[in-house]
């Protein structure tokens, strides 16, 4: 079975993502590492391509049409033909064989005839027919390879926004509890407890919602590895960075399984045109029968030609010749429009992807230091006699809250940068095809 594995960078493929074909039974093993030990993020994928039936169905699409292309290249099955002539049907020797002298008993064979250049255009044709159902291969591998990183990224973002969440409630407990202490020692108001109240429920919603999202990503995940309930996912979220949108368009042409699919389609329907031309002049078919006859009369050996005149050639085979070529002209047209549309969704990922840094890069540098720094002093303050346990409290409780303000922008540029790295393949497996 065939199977593929990348690694998230486009030119950065590991030992493991050279390799294509596997075993059942590594399979089954790095499958049951992932259970124990969380799954990663090459694990998943290495799973879910090796174990996908949308990629085994594509996969048996190919071999079956790559069975037929022998097949192509032959001349049709010959036709035995058994005859009898000039039954007698009354008199003495009616419906007798063998006894009455005009009657013949025929054996003969008839071989249509099929050119060896009509042979080897039809072949051509089958090879391109491969190439097509292999270039949809290839559109499925990469549909798997991208639906599973995504499931991915947004299982490993619900793990750690649980993790946040929790951290908050957690604060939030202790908040509360510091205020039902200065509202008991009469340096707060009833009004301070209700607040924390409602903040504290607020968050325990928030942590309920995040670990409905972290079981609903891990369930997504699990249709995509198609190896049970995924526990867990492990690992840190890949750089964010690709190199997509720096491939030419000859460099796409080989790794994006769109362009490829579409250039195949065009292949495929100028070998359609040649054979349909090619029939433009008509097979011959030739026959050879053996008669042996009744009573006295000599045995009997006849052979024969059956040539098909094309005497309204002009609106039969040309009729054919120009439809072909007008599939043909639809397929350059096809793969024209798909071009546009692969390099326009690449460069409008790449720019979100960019402006997506950007923010991640101003919430790093700017928002969290601050809010790191406003902990800080409130704890010195609060050390000092200077300040409140409440301005304490409350500043680390904005430090979680940003904390999961950049968590969330992370997943929503990851995800973005899954759609742009994972839309293509990488070269070695491309080039297994």
């Amino acid at each position: 079975m065939l199977s593929i594995i990348g690694t998230p960078g486009y030119w950065r493929a590991s030992a493991h993502s050279r390799a294509v074909f596997f075993t059942l039974s590594i399979f089954a093993g790095s499958a049951a590492h992932a259970q124990d030990a969380g799954m990663t993020l090459n694990e998943a994928l290495q799973i879910a391509t090796s174990n996908s039936s949308s990629i085994q169905a594509s996969q048996a699409s190919v071999r079956g049409t790559s069975d037929v292309v022998v097949k192509a290249g032959q001349l049709p099955n010959p036709t035995l033909n058994l005859s009898v002539q000039d039954l007698p049907i009354n008199g003495r020797n009616a419906f007798t064989i063998g006894q009455d002298n005009f009657t013949m008993r025929g054996v003969g064979i008839q071989q249509e005839w099929v050119s060896a250049d009509k042979r080897r255009l039809q072949t051509a044709m089958a090879n391109r027919a491969v190439d097509r159902d292999k270039s949809t291969y290839l559109e499925t591998v990469a549909n798997v390879r991208q639906q599973t990183a995504m499931a991915w990224l947004n299982a490993i973002y619900a793990k750690k926004a649980v993790a946040l969440n929790q951290a908050l409630v957690d604060h939030l407990g202790q908040e509360l509890a510091a205020k039902k202490a200065s509202y008991r020692g009469a340096k707060g108001t009833a009004v301070d407890v209700a607040q924390a109240n409602l903040t504290l429920g607020n968050a325990r919603n928030e942590l309920i919602n995040a670990q409905q999202d972290e079981k609903i990503a891990l369930i997504v995940l699990s249709r995509w590895t198609a190896r049970g309930n995924v526990l867990e996912v492990a690992g840190d979220p890949p750089e964010l960075e690709s190199q997509v949108s720096g491939l030419s368009t000859e460099q796409l042409d080989q790794v994006q399984p769109a362009l490829i699919a579409a250039r195949s389609a065009i292949s495929l329907a100028d070998a359609d045109t040649d054979v349909t031309r090619s029939n433009r002049s008509p097979n011959w078919t030739w026959g050879l029968t053996y008669f042996k006859s009744g009573g006295n009369f000599p045995d009997y050996v006849s052979v024969g030609v059956s040539i098909p005149l094309p005497i309204n050639r002009r609106n039969v085979e040309d009729r054919d010749v120009q439809q072909k070529s007008e599939m043909g002209t639809q397929a350059r047209l096809i793969y024209e429009d798909t071009e546009r549309q692969v390099l326009a969704d690449i460069q409008s990922l790449t720019a979100k992807l960019a402006s997506g840094r950007e923010r991640l890069a101003n919430l790093k540098q700017t928002v969290l230091p601050a809010a790191e720094q406003k902990v800080e002093l409130a704890n010195a303050a609060y050390r000092s006699g200077s300040g409140t346990l409440s301005d304490a409290l409350d500043a680390r409780h904005m430090q979680l809250e940003t904390d999961l303000q950049v968590l969330n922008v992370e997943r929503d540029v990851s995800l973005i940068w899954a759609q742009l790295e994972y839309q293509i393949l990488p070269p070695d497996v491309t080039a297994s095809q």
